[in-house]
């Protein structure tokens, strides 16, 4: 089978500096990824580049890629603190610190030096990364913009500037932050501008064209919006059957790494009280864990300590977490956009993985445009909460609903004919 992650452009076909190359062997790449091979010609050759591409594919380590060579091939004459060569803005905590550690192994022979700024955490320890010269500043647009105020550092000499995830700086309102930080960069022609995201709306693209050089879009093609290589299935459970749902699938699947997303804080915490008590071993993150604990856990989970990761949608994107098998979306989210980027913690760097939503009756509405915007064919499994949805009722016929509800009871125990209530834990 052909595979759809990787190209057959190898780094060592672009003139690349030395260092380079030695820490990309190290780290085990050879081959470009799709969108590694369609941006790296434009970039290296001094062009602004707009990248868009599946979730997973290999953004990040284009642009950094792109971002040394340029800084290695043009060392600043007299290197003072507080003086940055490259800025990247990250939408969110996770995002940032996932880059910074691509940085730091992309970036090992280079003797570049890349300090990590966000908000939440060691505020006093973060400031002093500046008191010497930075080669890449990777942050949040809110704590980049506190040290900017401060004065501690300087973007007038910077040749690089990088926005990963641009669509999600609109999304949660970071927009006139990002415009604040571009105005203090030098003129665009002066430096190497790239904008990457898994999705490129027309206000995304304004933006590039306002503060870059005239880029070149690159859109890798696929037949679908989310990963090719991701099974989907939508089940139809009513409110009270969701847990029990997805208790039984996680014993059945028997998933080696999963995640669970939900759109509240307190959905979150009820169904990590039920994996718990039905011995499955689960941790929660959320947007009030504080940053030292949620690192804490993630690195817990990544090392296998936990079977289920329950996040809300603060988690949804940056997370590079390694044989993610399922992603399971107990509620679907309002925005079709987050559906891709949330499926899109499985089936990374070209493996394989399973998507698993429950379209309840809270959020079922939230399908037609999720399916809309992904154009995908999904294995459907309804459940007998068919009953409370009285268009697909409609669709599918009243002759249906029995089947239904003995399919997904045979999801919930294993047995059509056993009661499914056995899985709630007792009260």
């Amino acid at each position: 089978m052909e595979n759809q992650y990787l190209s057959k452009t190898r780094f060592d076909s672009f003139a690349l500096d030395e260092r380079i190359l030695t820490s990309l062997q190290e780290a085990g790449f050879e081959q470009c990824s799709r969108i590694q091979a369609e941006t790296l010609p434009h970039a290296l050759n001094g062009e602004d580049v707009t990248g868009q591409a599946q979730t997973g594919t290999g953004k990040t380590g284009a642009f950094l890629v792109a971002a040394f060579q340029r800084l290695l091939s043009n060392p600043p004459p007299d290197p003072q603190p507080g003086h940055v060569g490259c800025l990247i803005l990250a939408p969110t905590r996770e995002l940032a610190i996932q880059i910074a550690r691509d940085a730091e192994e992309l970036g090992k022979h280079t003797g570049l030096r890349s300090i990590l700024v966000y908000g939440g955490a060691a505020y006093e320890k973060q400031r002093r990364q500046f008191e010497q010269p930075v080669d890449v500043l990777i942050g949040t647009p809110g704590r980049v913009i506190d040290y900017w105020k401060q004065k501690v550092y300087t973007l007038k000499h910077a040749q690089v500037m990088v926005l990963d995830e641009a669509d999600r700086m609109f999304d949660m309102g970071f927009i006139q932050d990002v415009r604040f930080l571009l105005r203090k960069l030098p003129p665009p022609e002066q430096r190497l501008n790239m904008l990457f995201s898994a999705t490129l709306s027309q206000k995304v693209l304004e933006l590039a064209y306002e503060h870059m050089n005239n880029p070149v879009q690159v859109q890798i093609e696929t037949e679908s919006v989310s990963a090719d290589n991701i099974v989907e299935h939508v089940y139809f459970p009513a409110n009270q059957e969701k847990i029990p749902l997805l208790v039984g699938l996680i014993r059945r699947l028997e998933p080696y790494r999963a995640i669970v997303f939900v759109n509240t804080k307190h959905n979150a915490e009820k169904i990590d009280a039920y994996l718990q008590t039905n011995a499955i071993k689960s941790v929660l993150i959320s947007g009030d864990v504080r940053q030292n604990k949620r690192e804490r856990l993630l690195q817990e989970f990544s090392a296998g300590q936990h079977q289920v990761l329950i996040a809300t949608d603060v988690a949804a994107r940056g997370l590079h977490i390694d044989d993610v098998s399922h992603v399971f979306n107990f509620d679907l989210p309002q925005i079709a956009e987050d559906y891709v980027h949330r499926i899109g913690r499985t089936a990374r760097a070209g493996a394989s993985g399973e998507a698993h939503s429950f379209a309840c009756e809270d959020t079922a509405f939230y399908l037609p445009d999720i399916e809309e915007y992904t154009a995908a064919d999904r294995a459907i499994l309804p459940g007998a909460g068919l009953r409370f949805l009285a268009a697909d009722a409609h669709a599918i016929g009243c002759s249906a609903l029995y089947s239904a509800h003995i399919a997904i009871l045979a999801v919930l125990t294993g047995n059509p004919g056993q009661s499914a209530t056995g899985l709630w834990p007792a009260t």
